[in-house]
Protein backbone atom coordinates (compact mmCIF):
# COMPACT_ATOMS: atom_id res chain seq x y z
CA UNK A 1 0.00 0.00 0.00
CA UNK A 2 1.28 3.26 -1.22
CA UNK A 3 1.60 5.59 1.80
CA UNK A 4 1.05 9.38 1.15
CA UNK A 5 3.43 11.42 3.59
CA UNK A 6 1.08 14.76 3.00
CA UNK A 7 -1.17 12.88 5.79
CA UNK A 8 -1.28 12.87 9.65
CA UNK A 9 0.76 10.13 11.07
CA UNK A 10 -2.86 8.88 12.60
CA UNK A 11 -4.29 9.29 8.95
CA UNK A 12 -1.53 6.73 7.71
CA UNK A 13 -2.26 4.57 10.39
CA UNK A 14 -6.06 4.57 9.55
CA UNK A 15 -5.22 4.06 5.96
CA UNK A 16 -2.92 0.76 6.42
CA UNK A 17 -5.47 -0.79 8.96
CA UNK A 18 -8.43 0.25 6.10
CA UNK A 19 -6.85 -2.15 3.61
CA UNK A 20 -5.79 -4.94 5.68
CA UNK A 21 -7.68 -8.10 4.74
CA UNK A 22 -10.87 -8.79 6.26
CA UNK A 23 -9.97 -11.80 7.99
CA UNK A 24 -12.01 -14.84 9.51
CA UNK A 25 -15.66 -14.43 9.98
CA UNK A 26 -15.09 -14.16 14.45
CA UNK A 27 -12.86 -11.31 13.28
CA UNK A 28 -15.36 -9.98 11.03
CA UNK A 29 -18.09 -9.64 13.62
CA UNK A 30 -15.49 -8.35 16.18
CA UNK A 31 -15.01 -5.58 13.46
CA UNK A 32 -18.49 -4.41 13.40
CA UNK A 33 -19.40 -5.11 16.70
CA UNK A 34 -16.56 -2.24 17.53
CA UNK A 35 -17.63 -0.06 14.59
CA UNK A 36 -21.19 -0.05 16.51
CA UNK A 37 -20.02 0.62 19.71
CA UNK A 38 -17.80 3.52 18.58
CA UNK A 39 -19.74 5.20 15.50
CA UNK A 40 -23.40 3.20 15.54
CA UNK A 41 -26.65 4.45 16.37
CA UNK A 42 -30.08 2.03 17.26
CA UNK A 43 -33.12 3.65 16.44
CA UNK A 44 -36.56 2.40 17.31
CA UNK A 45 -39.02 2.42 14.02
CA UNK A 46 -43.03 1.88 13.54
CA UNK A 47 -44.14 -1.27 14.61
CA UNK A 48 -41.83 -2.17 17.02
CA UNK A 49 -38.91 -2.84 14.32
CA UNK A 50 -35.25 -1.17 14.79
CA UNK A 51 -32.65 0.77 12.77
CA UNK A 52 -29.27 0.77 12.92
CA UNK A 53 -26.97 3.02 11.02
CA UNK A 54 -23.58 4.27 11.20
CA UNK A 55 -21.97 7.75 10.80
CA UNK A 56 -18.62 7.63 9.65
CA UNK A 57 -16.60 10.61 8.47
CA UNK A 58 -13.78 8.88 6.89
CA UNK A 59 -15.24 6.84 3.53
CA UNK A 60 -12.80 4.47 3.88
CA UNK A 61 -14.00 3.02 6.75
CA UNK A 62 -17.29 3.14 5.25
CA UNK A 63 -16.26 1.28 2.42
CA UNK A 64 -14.59 -1.54 5.07
CA UNK A 65 -17.62 -1.29 7.22
CA UNK A 66 -20.25 -2.23 3.98
CA UNK A 67 -17.57 -5.00 2.86
CA UNK A 68 -17.86 -6.71 6.25
CA UNK A 69 -21.60 -6.36 6.69
CA UNK A 70 -21.94 -7.51 2.99
CA UNK A 71 -19.44 -10.68 4.04
CA UNK A 72 -20.12 -11.73 7.18
CA UNK A 73 -23.96 -11.15 7.47
CA UNK A 74 -25.08 -11.25 3.97
CA UNK A 75 -26.52 -7.59 4.71
CA UNK A 76 -26.70 -4.51 2.31
CA UNK A 77 -26.78 -1.37 4.37
CA UNK A 78 -28.07 1.84 2.67
CA UNK A 79 -25.71 4.16 2.14
CA UNK A 80 -26.08 8.47 2.22
CA UNK A 81 -24.34 11.31 2.52
CA UNK A 82 -24.63 14.15 5.02
CA UNK A 83 -22.73 17.55 4.64
CA UNK A 84 -22.60 19.51 7.40
CA UNK A 85 -22.26 23.65 6.69
CA UNK A 86 -19.77 23.71 9.32
CA UNK A 87 -16.26 22.52 9.33
CA UNK A 88 -16.22 23.78 6.04
CA UNK A 89 -18.62 21.62 4.64
CA UNK A 90 -17.41 17.98 5.50
CA UNK A 91 -19.30 15.01 4.32
CA UNK A 92 -20.57 12.13 6.64
CA UNK A 93 -20.88 8.79 5.59
CA UNK A 94 -23.80 7.47 6.82
CA UNK A 95 -25.15 3.70 6.56
CA UNK A 96 -28.24 2.43 7.66
CA UNK A 97 -29.38 -1.01 8.35
CA UNK A 98 -33.76 -1.90 8.63
CA UNK A 99 -35.90 -4.49 8.82
CA UNK A 100 -34.85 -8.18 8.86
CA UNK A 101 -31.16 -6.40 7.97
CA UNK A 102 -31.28 -4.67 11.27
CA UNK A 103 -33.13 -7.40 13.15
CA UNK A 104 -30.39 -10.08 11.84
CA UNK A 105 -27.37 -7.77 13.06
CA UNK A 106 -29.18 -7.43 16.42
CA UNK A 107 -29.70 -11.29 17.22
CA UNK A 108 -25.56 -11.96 15.57
CA UNK A 109 -24.36 -9.15 18.12
CA UNK A 110 -26.30 -10.73 21.27
CA UNK A 111 -28.53 -7.54 21.38
CA UNK A 112 -31.72 -9.17 20.34
CA UNK A 113 -33.08 -12.58 21.60
CA UNK A 114 -36.40 -14.26 21.25
CA UNK A 115 -38.28 -14.83 24.53
CA UNK A 116 -40.64 -17.89 25.62
CA UNK A 117 -43.31 -16.77 23.17
CA UNK A 118 -41.35 -16.34 20.40
CA UNK A 119 -41.72 -12.83 20.91
CA UNK A 120 -38.25 -10.62 19.13
CA UNK A 121 -37.37 -8.37 22.22
CA UNK A 122 -33.84 -5.99 22.47
CA UNK A 123 -31.84 -7.25 25.15
CA UNK A 124 -28.30 -5.37 24.90
CA UNK A 125 -27.97 -1.94 23.87
CA UNK A 126 -24.16 -2.46 22.82
CA UNK A 127 -22.92 -5.45 21.78
CA UNK A 128 -21.85 -8.78 23.29
CA UNK A 129 -19.67 -10.08 20.96
CA UNK A 130 -17.59 -12.65 23.19
CA UNK A 131 -13.77 -11.77 22.64
CA UNK A 132 -11.94 -14.63 24.36
CA UNK A 133 -9.52 -15.04 20.90
CA UNK A 134 -6.59 -13.09 20.68
CA UNK A 135 -7.62 -12.49 16.70
CA UNK A 136 -10.66 -11.31 17.39
CA UNK A 137 -9.34 -9.02 20.31
CA UNK A 138 -6.78 -7.70 18.20
CA UNK A 139 -9.83 -7.29 15.24
CA UNK A 140 -12.16 -5.16 17.87
CA UNK A 141 -8.81 -2.85 18.71
CA UNK A 142 -8.27 -2.31 15.09
CA UNK A 143 -11.90 -1.20 14.36
CA UNK A 144 -12.11 1.00 17.66
CA UNK A 145 -9.36 2.67 16.28
CA UNK A 146 -10.59 3.55 13.23
CA UNK A 147 -14.37 4.28 14.77
CA UNK A 148 -12.69 6.62 17.87
CA UNK A 149 -8.75 6.44 17.61
CA UNK A 150 -6.25 9.02 16.96
CA UNK A 151 -2.61 9.48 18.04
CA UNK A 152 0.05 11.91 18.22
CA UNK A 153 3.10 12.06 15.08
CA UNK A 154 5.87 10.37 16.61
CA UNK A 155 7.94 13.13 15.86
CA UNK A 156 6.51 15.74 18.58
CA UNK A 157 5.69 12.44 21.44
CA UNK A 158 3.99 9.15 22.18
CA UNK A 159 0.11 9.13 22.28
CA UNK A 160 -2.07 7.04 21.16
CA UNK A 161 -6.04 7.75 22.55
CA UNK A 162 -9.24 5.78 22.00
CA UNK A 163 -12.51 8.35 22.92
CA UNK A 164 -14.88 6.19 24.38
CA UNK A 165 -18.32 7.36 23.78
CA UNK A 166 -20.12 5.18 26.58
CA UNK A 167 -18.75 3.49 29.97
CA UNK A 168 -19.40 0.24 28.10
CA UNK A 169 -16.26 0.93 25.82
CA UNK A 170 -14.39 2.03 28.60
CA UNK A 171 -14.84 -1.11 30.28
CA UNK A 172 -14.27 -3.34 27.00
CA UNK A 173 -11.08 -1.64 25.80
CA UNK A 174 -9.78 -1.39 29.43
CA UNK A 175 -10.32 -4.86 30.12
CA UNK A 176 -8.69 -5.97 26.39
CA UNK A 177 -5.68 -3.67 26.95
CA UNK A 178 -5.17 -5.02 30.75
CA UNK A 179 -5.20 -8.62 28.91
CA UNK A 180 -2.78 -7.43 26.31
CA UNK A 181 -0.22 -6.12 29.26
CA UNK A 182 -0.88 -2.42 27.90
CA UNK A 183 -1.27 -0.52 31.33
CA UNK A 184 -4.11 2.28 29.97
CA UNK A 185 -4.70 5.61 31.32
CA UNK A 186 -8.19 7.49 31.40
CA UNK A 187 -9.41 11.22 31.83
CA UNK A 188 -12.19 13.11 30.87
CA UNK A 189 -12.72 15.47 28.25
CA UNK A 190 -16.00 17.47 27.18
CA UNK A 191 -18.03 14.73 29.34
CA UNK A 192 -16.36 11.53 27.55
CA UNK A 193 -13.45 9.34 28.46
CA UNK A 194 -10.47 9.25 27.06
CA UNK A 195 -8.09 6.28 27.15
CA UNK A 196 -4.59 6.69 26.17
CA UNK A 197 -1.02 5.31 26.30
CA UNK A 198 1.51 7.34 26.81
CA UNK A 199 5.14 5.35 26.14
CA UNK A 200 6.49 5.18 23.01
CA UNK A 201 6.81 1.00 23.27
CA UNK A 202 3.11 0.39 24.64
CA UNK A 203 2.10 2.96 21.31
CA UNK A 204 4.66 0.57 19.24
CA UNK A 205 3.11 -2.51 20.77
CA UNK A 206 -0.56 -1.38 20.26
CA UNK A 207 -0.12 -0.80 16.45
CA UNK A 208 1.40 -3.76 15.95
CA UNK A 209 -1.50 -5.60 17.73
CA UNK A 210 -3.34 -4.03 15.41
CA UNK A 211 -1.79 -5.15 12.47
CA UNK A 212 0.21 -1.71 11.19
CA UNK A 213 3.51 -3.45 10.55
CA UNK A 214 3.91 -0.55 8.30
CA UNK A 215 3.28 1.94 11.16
CA UNK A 216 5.29 0.46 14.28
CA UNK A 217 8.55 0.16 11.31
CA UNK A 218 7.72 4.28 10.83
CA UNK A 219 7.37 4.79 14.12
CA UNK A 220 11.15 2.95 15.10
CA UNK A 221 12.32 4.72 12.35
CA UNK A 222 11.60 7.86 13.84
CA UNK A 223 12.12 6.69 17.40
CA UNK A 224 15.37 5.47 16.39
CA UNK A 225 16.53 8.65 15.12
CA UNK A 226 15.56 10.79 18.13
CA UNK A 227 17.67 8.39 20.47
CA UNK A 228 20.30 8.24 17.90
CA UNK A 229 20.59 12.50 18.33
CA UNK A 230 20.44 12.44 21.78
CA UNK A 231 23.09 9.49 21.69
CA UNK A 232 25.49 11.43 19.53
CA UNK A 233 25.65 14.42 22.10
CA UNK A 234 25.80 12.28 25.20
CA UNK A 235 28.77 9.82 23.31
CA UNK A 236 30.80 13.09 22.23
CA UNK A 237 31.35 13.77 26.16
CA UNK A 238 32.32 10.22 26.57
CA UNK A 239 35.76 8.64 25.87
CA UNK A 240 35.69 8.35 22.33
CA UNK A 241 36.95 4.32 21.66
CA UNK A 242 34.80 2.97 24.23
CA UNK A 243 32.13 5.66 23.46
CA UNK A 244 31.98 4.35 19.87
CA UNK A 245 32.27 0.42 21.04
CA UNK A 246 29.22 1.05 23.72
CA UNK A 247 27.21 3.11 20.96
CA UNK A 248 27.97 0.35 18.16
CA UNK A 249 26.68 -2.40 20.64
CA UNK A 250 23.50 -0.54 21.89
CA UNK A 251 22.54 0.34 18.49
CA UNK A 252 22.81 -3.87 17.19
CA UNK A 253 21.07 -4.30 20.67
CA UNK A 254 18.09 -1.67 19.69
CA UNK A 255 17.96 -3.22 15.86
CA UNK A 256 17.26 -6.26 17.27
CA UNK A 257 15.04 -5.37 19.70
CA UNK A 258 13.24 -3.14 16.60
CA UNK A 259 13.02 -6.43 14.57
CA UNK A 260 11.22 -8.44 17.02
CA UNK A 261 8.76 -5.73 17.78
CA UNK A 262 8.04 -5.86 13.63
CA UNK A 263 7.84 -9.36 13.69
CA UNK A 264 6.26 -10.76 16.38
CA UNK A 265 5.49 -7.72 18.86
CA UNK A 266 7.46 -7.40 22.25
CA UNK A 267 4.25 -8.21 23.75
CA UNK A 268 4.99 -11.96 22.90
CA UNK A 269 8.55 -11.42 24.85
CA UNK A 270 8.50 -13.19 29.00
CA UNK A 271 7.97 -9.74 31.36
CA UNK A 272 11.83 -9.68 32.34
CA UNK A 273 12.95 -9.39 28.56
CA UNK A 274 9.86 -6.80 27.22
CA UNK A 275 11.74 -4.63 30.26
CA UNK A 276 14.72 -5.00 29.20
CA UNK A 277 13.59 -4.50 25.53
CA UNK A 278 12.08 -1.39 26.47
CA UNK A 279 14.37 -0.17 28.60
CA UNK A 280 17.10 -0.55 26.05
CA UNK A 281 14.70 1.26 23.01
CA UNK A 282 13.95 3.99 25.24
CA UNK A 283 18.29 4.82 26.73
CA UNK A 284 20.21 3.16 23.98
CA UNK A 285 22.78 5.88 25.51
CA UNK A 286 22.84 3.91 28.94
CA UNK A 287 25.87 1.83 29.86
CA UNK A 288 24.83 -2.13 31.39
CA UNK A 289 25.43 -0.64 34.75
CA UNK A 290 22.85 2.18 33.99
CA UNK A 291 20.28 0.22 32.62
CA UNK A 292 20.54 -1.81 35.53
CA UNK A 293 19.81 0.51 38.21
CA UNK A 294 16.82 1.41 36.20
CA UNK A 295 15.52 -2.44 36.15
CA UNK A 296 12.42 -2.89 39.28
CA UNK A 297 13.88 -4.71 40.74
CA UNK A 298 17.92 -3.71 39.76
CA UNK A 299 19.87 -6.08 38.51
CA UNK A 300 23.94 -6.32 37.65
CA UNK A 301 25.80 -6.09 34.86
CA UNK A 302 26.11 -9.86 34.09
CA UNK A 303 22.38 -10.12 34.63
CA UNK A 304 21.44 -6.89 31.83
CA UNK A 305 24.09 -8.37 29.40
CA UNK A 306 22.47 -11.82 29.79
CA UNK A 307 19.49 -10.83 28.92
CA UNK A 308 20.38 -8.38 25.91
CA UNK A 309 22.25 -11.53 24.53
CA UNK A 310 19.13 -13.25 24.81
CA UNK A 311 17.56 -10.37 22.78
CA UNK A 312 19.70 -10.73 20.29
CA UNK A 313 19.70 -14.44 20.22
CA UNK A 314 16.06 -14.03 19.58
CA UNK A 315 16.36 -11.70 16.66
CA UNK A 316 18.92 -14.30 15.15
CA UNK A 317 16.39 -17.26 15.04
CA UNK A 318 13.75 -14.74 13.92
CA UNK A 319 16.59 -14.35 11.01
CA UNK A 320 17.50 -18.01 10.74
CA UNK A 321 13.61 -19.05 10.49
CA UNK A 322 13.10 -16.19 7.65
CA UNK A 323 16.31 -17.90 5.65
CA UNK A 324 14.64 -21.01 5.63
CA UNK A 325 11.42 -19.43 4.32
CA UNK A 326 13.27 -18.16 1.22
CA UNK A 327 14.49 -21.63 -0.56
CA UNK A 328 10.44 -22.41 -0.06
CA UNK A 329 8.75 -19.36 -1.43
CA UNK A 330 11.03 -19.79 -4.36
CA UNK A 331 10.40 -23.06 -4.95
CA UNK A 332 6.60 -22.38 -4.77
CA UNK A 333 6.58 -19.54 -7.40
Amino acid sequence: MRRDEGQSFSARVKQELIHLPLGKPCCMLSEIAALTQTSGHLSMRGGGSFSVSWRVENAGVARRLFLLLKRRLNVTPVLHFIQSPRLGGQRTCVLTLTGEDARQLLETLHMMETDETGTLRLRHMVPRHPLTRICCRRAFFRAAFLGAGTMTNPERGYHLEFQAGDGHLTHTLSRMLEKSELPIRTYERMGQTVLYLKSGQQVADMLALMGAGQSVLEMENIRAARQLRATATRAANCDEHNGERALDAALSQVEAIRQIALRQGLFTLPPALREMARLRLEHPELNLREIGERMDPPLGRSGVNHRLRRLMEIAAQLDAEDEKKEPKERRDT
